[in-house]
Order: C-alpha cells, then structure tokens, then sequence
C-alpha cells in the first residue's frame, strides 16, 4: 500500500509538471497567475545600435542629453542628488532616457553619470520604504524613478535598486491608496505596474500583485474611457474637450493619454479578460479617428485637438506613447503595435528636433512652413511652443525626451517563448542573446532600414544551435526572406517563424519591396510614403537664432532656433491615386552622421564650437511634379487647411520630397490636382 502510494505521489509531480505552462528557459515570463506574454523583453544592453541608428544616438549623446545635466539648474541643482532645485519629476525623467542611452552605447562617460545619480537615489531610501528628495510628498516622480531603477538593474545587476524598489511597492502595498483623478499621481496611477509586474517576475511575491490590483481598482478608470471615448469629433465641433486641468481636462491631456493607451494592456495581464485587450485597440483606432495626425501621432497642443495638419503634438506624447507600444508589444504580440511604433520613432520623433539634438520643439505640426513665436491656434499651448530651442514651453519635454531612441533601440529584439528570438522592428543593430541549447547568439543586422528595404542579418553562435527566428512582416508590404538559397514570400501582417539549425556565418536576407503609396488625410488631402516613412515638401529656410522668454543659457550648442521659408510651400501634388508611383523618382543617398538631417540644416560643431551650415542631401529624395496653388495661404501663422479642390495656378513644377524626419519646414497633407493636368501637359 505504502509503495503503491508513492508511485501515485511520483506521478502527480511528473503531470504537474507536464502541465506547468512552457516558457523560455533564459529569459523570465509571467509566472503564475499572470497571463504569459507573447514575447519577453531582454535584459537592456542585448542591442547595441550600428550603422545610422548609432550615429543617431551619438548625437543624442552629443547634445543635450548628454549635457543637460551640466547647465540646466533644474538637473545641476536637482534635490534629487542632494541639491536644493528642483525635487518632482524632471531628474527621473532625465534618467529614464540617460541610463538606456548609457547602455546602448556603451559611453563610460554617461554610464559615470547615471552611477551619481542612482548613488543618490539609493542613499535616500527611508525606512517606511519611501525614497528621493526630502521636499517631495508626490508618488507620480516615483513611478517614473522606479521604471529608472527597473533599467538600471536589469543593465548592471545591481541589487541595491532592486531593494529600494521592493520597499517602496511594500510601501503602497501598505499605504493608503490615494491616486485622485484630479492629481498627476491619479491619472497615472498605473505607471507604476510597469515595475510592478517586472519586480513580480524578479521575485514571485505575490504581494505585489495585490499592491497593483489597489492601484488598478483606486485609480481612474482608462478602460471604459476607451470603451466610450467622450472626446470625439463632435465634442471638438460643439467646444465640449475640456482644455483645462481639472479631472475631465486630464483626460483629454494629450501626454496622459500616451502613457494611458497602455494600462488597460498591462492589466490585462493579471485580469485575463478580453476587455482589457481590445479597450487599448479601440483606443488606438479612435485616437486614429478623431485625432490622428501624419506621423503615427495624435494631435495634443496640450489637449486632444482634432485631425486638422496645422494642431500640433508634444514632444512628451511622442515617446510616451512609443514606450507605451513597446510595452504593448511584448503583452499581445501584434504586429499592428510595432508598425505604429516605427511611424513615429522614424518620423514623429526626428521630425521634432533639429538634427543634432541640441534644440527640441514643444509642438510639431505636419504642415509647418514657419516656426516662430507667433501665436497659433493651439488648443492650450504657449506662443513659444512651436519654437525649436531649448525649452520652448513647459520643461517637461526638455528632461523626458531623452527616453525616446534608446527605448527603441532595446525593444528591437525579444525572446520568444519557444527559446527563440523576435526581430520586433528593423534597424541597423547587433542583438547578443542567449537562444536554443542555451549558447550565446550573436546577430549582426545590416541595413539602411527605413531608408532601403534590404535587410541582412548574420548569425553567429558556438557550434550548431536550434530555435526559432520570429521576423515581423510589416502591415503595408509582402515581404521575401530568404534562408539558405531558399527565398518564401509573407503576406503583410504576418510573422515569419523561421526555425533551423543554425551556425556561424548563416544569413537571412530580408527584401522589404519600398512602394510609394499615398494616404487619404484631412479635408481630401494626401500624405505620401515609401515604407514606413512620411514625406514632406522640401521648403528652403532660413536658420535665426532668437532670445524667447527665458535664459538657455548659451551652453555649448544650446540655441533657440526660428525657421523661415525662402521658397514657396503652398503647392497641389499632381497625383495619381490609381497607380501612387506613376510621376515619383526616388534618389537614394547614404546616411550621414545627422541620419535626419537636410541640407540647409544648422549643426553644432564641438570641434570649433559654432554652428555650421549642413550640405549633404536627406538619405532618400523624391521628385514628382506639383503646381502652385496661389488662395492656400497662412491663417493664425500656420499654413490653412488645404483647399479640398484647390484653385491651381501655372504650369506644373518638379518638386522635392524629403523625409518627414528631415524637414524641419515642411508640408506633409497636400492638397491634391487632378491627373488631367499632368496628362494635358505630356
């Protein structure tokens, strides 16, 4: 009987253990009870960036991100090392962009920087489990510090921030909820699931699901505003968007409602419940809807303001909302979410800094033939905000930009849960990763991506090694991969799912065909793009720079810049919607050490500390013809709306189109001719 009982026991671990969920056996996913994700994001410092991706954090790392904390008083006084400056949320928001910068690149310098500030912030660890500045009573600057410390273990291993992270959730799992829909801390209470779910994974304590279960149920509720949407285009029409700071007003607050896309999602991963998922999907698609702008944006200048090229879009919601993708990404596994995160960290995000990374713009517009400090017709912005300087309106863009490449750069990669690895979005990069029998895999990716389509990826690794290669096919082409003479075609959207027995010096050859196609945008007009890249009208300018209502300082390569037009802007694309490519020639060109840049661009010199004047042409040109369209002209000092049936004039002009990310003036949502005028000029 007693024998007979053991082998019932020895069986009941061997099925239990057949039954336990699969899962990578190097990287951590979800433990139970959460849901598994669809990929595991690896630890920060795998991707390393190459080719014009590098030479695009390098200037990163040149500019102001790597010397704001020398000049600007609200980093160089922080109280957040000790200072008597500034104590809420612009010192971790510097870090969270300063740490995977570091780590990218590899730069001794920045990595000494960041090892400052988190020896301060460690050292302010208090008994109740409360960390940072003495002054500060407010939970939202914690949120972001925590994600600060989350990056900083999870490069260096540090278990210091691990603790201070532990007490602190054990603070709010202890503490009274107080997370008010009238207060930052409220409206963003679910920032802090983030690290939460990532300590949980570190720790398995199921405590801490309890402490963001509190914060989910005692925090305004993201999902059913999704699920309703209150600000739609008919609350734009009738003036109900409340541009204030109330609790209805942040709800419309643009920034908000970047970092928000994602809670339902991350959510989701405890809840199980198919509302979570598709209330982040519904809120994508009517962000599209009733405020989509060229770019993968939404307008928000400061509050969501409508579908029209002249609104504007902050800085902050831009990386916010591609951080928000990156993690979305890793819960769902949809490709939907990396194609919208390439829109904007390759048009959205150059698009609103001058190439060298030493001025930022509050407000980006996708018809911006003028910046300058007049007043627009912004929702609730200052006249400052379209200006490219140092801080052209309210500071935080100026300390949470800084988040924006080197967040993209480490979610390029991710693991599978076949022990595999996942290409999430293109670029030249290097991934070094652990996969299949456990050896380390090394994967070179050259391209020039998303300037050329070809992509190739060499491997490397000890021996002969086995997993799965996950490659995302993008959702506006085909795309032909081919693997050891072997050439398949995907269809869009998919996920190529390539699994051999791999070794050094194998190669997989991605042809991503790069099509011009056009957009239907506002009041009928068209945006035009090659792959995953907007195109604007390439209008001469004229660089000044300006004192505005503050002191920049002069440090370096601070500046504030305003932009003038030396050529003309108001032009009607000749198009042909049936065949988008019929009249397009395209000049390719390398990318230089500005990938962003255009020739008549103002670029810091630290070598002989000015300014000087960029002559090297965009990576990729477009020509097509155009005509001029004298009636469309400016109102409150951004171009009008484009004419729905432009008043054209003159014979048709050849015309040139940049990047979105390259033109600093620009038009992007063209009025469009009829074909007729092409053809009865041939």
């Amino acid at each position: 009987m007693k024998k007979f009982s053991l082998l019932i026991l020895l069986l009941s671990v061997v099925l239990g253990q057949s039954c336990r969920r699969t899962g990578n056996r190097y990287y951590s996913n979800n433990p139970t009870p959460l849901k598994q994700n669809a990929y595991i994001r690896l630890p920060l410092g795998s991707v390393k960036p190459e080719g014009w991706l590098k030479s695009q954090l390098e200037a990163q790392a040149s500019g102001l991100t790597g010397h704001l904390d020398e000049f600007w008083p609200d980093l160089t006084k922080s109280a957040w090392t000790g200072g008597d400056g500034e104590g809420w949320e612009r010192g971790p928001y510097f870090l969270d962009g300063l740490i995977p910068l570091a780590y990218a690149l590899d730069d001794p310098r920045l990595i000494e920087k960041a090892r400052f500030w988190i020896n301060k912030i460690v050292e302010s660890k208090r008994d109740s489990g409360w960390y940072g500045p003495l002054k500060n009573k407010d939970r939202w600057p914690l949120a972001v510090a925590n994600k600060v410390l989350m990056q900083y273990f999870d490069a260096t291993g540090d278990k210091r921030a691990e603790d201070v992270l532990l007490a602190y959730f054990r603070y709010l799992h202890d503490a009274k909820p107080d997370w008010g829909a009238k207060e930052w801390r409220g409206v963003r209470a679910m920032e802090n699931a983030v690290t939460g779910y990532w300590l949980y994974r570190q720790t398995k304590q199921a405590w801490i699901l309890e402490t963001i279960a509190s914060i989910q149920n005692n925090s305004p509720d993201w999902t059913s505003f999704y699920e309703k949407f209150p600000w739609d285009s008919a609350a734009l029409a009738e003036k109900r968007i409340p541009f204030q700071w109330k609790a209805d007003g942040l709800t419309a607050h643009g920034v908000n409602n970047a970092m928000a896309i994602k809670y339902p999602g991350l959510w989701y991963q405890q809840a199980g419940n198919q509302r979570f998922k598709n209330a982040v999907f519904a809120g994508i698609e009517k962000y599209d809807r009733y405020h989509g702008q060229a770019g993968g944006r939404f307008s928000c200048d400061e509050h969501l303001s409508g579908n029209s090229p002249d609104r504007g879009t902050e800085l902050c919601s831009v990386v916010e909302y591609m951080f928000s993708l990156e993690e979305l990404f890793e819960i769902f596994g949809d490709n939907r979410l990396a194609d919208r995160l390439e829109l904007l960290a390759f048009n959205s995000l150059p698009g609103t800094f001058t190439p060298d990374m030493w001025a930022h713009q509050y407000d980006q517009q996708a018809n911006q033939v003028i910046v300058d400090s007049t007043k627009r017709s912004w929702s609730s912005n200052g006249k400052y905000s379209n200006i490219y300087g140092l801080m052209p309106d309210f500071a935080c863009c100026l300390a949470n930009f800084h988040q924006g490449w080197p967040k993209f750069v480490s979610s390029m990669w991710m693991a599978t849960n076949d022990n595999g690895l996942a290409a999430v979005t293109y670029g030249p990069c290097k991934l070094v990763a652990k996969a299949g029998n456990g050896n380390t895999v090394t994967i070179n990716e050259e391209t020039d991506y998303p300037f050329r389509g070809k992509i190739t990826m060499t491997l490397s690794t000890t021996g002969h090694n086995s997993f799965p290669l996950y490659l995302r096919v993008p959702g506006w082409s085909n795309v032909t991969i081919t693997v050891k003479g072997k050439s398949t075609t995907y269809q869009s959207g998919s996920t190529a799912r390539i699994e051999e027995k791999w070794t050094t010096g194998d190669k997989v050859l991605i042809d991503i065909p790069m099509k011009v196609k056009y957009e239907k945008r506002y009041n009928n007009a068209l945006a035009v793009l090659r792959g995953p890249l907007y195109f604007s009208l390439r209008i001469d300018k004229e660089y000044r720079s300006i004192r505005i209502n503050y002191d920049n300082f002069g440090y370096k390569g601070s500046v504030d810049w305003q932009i003038k037009p030396k050529s003309g802007w108001n032009y009607s694309l000749i198009a042909d919607t049936n065949d988008p490519e019929n009249g397009f020639s395209v000049v390719e060109n390398k990318p230089g050490k500005y990938p962003f840049a255009d020739k008549g661009d103002m670029i810091w010199s630290d070598e002989v500390s000015k300014y000087t004047e960029w002559s090297e042409d965009a990576p990729v040109i477009l020509k097509t013809r155009a005509v001029w369209v004298p009636g469309w002209t400016l109102k409150d000092n951004s171009a009008d709306l484009p004419p729905r049936l432009p008043k054209v004039s003159g014979a048709p002009e050849v015309v040139t189109l940049v990047p979105y990310g390259c033109a600093r003036l620009r038009i992007t949502e063209f009025p469009v001719a009829d074909i007729t005028i092409m053809k009865n000029e041939k």
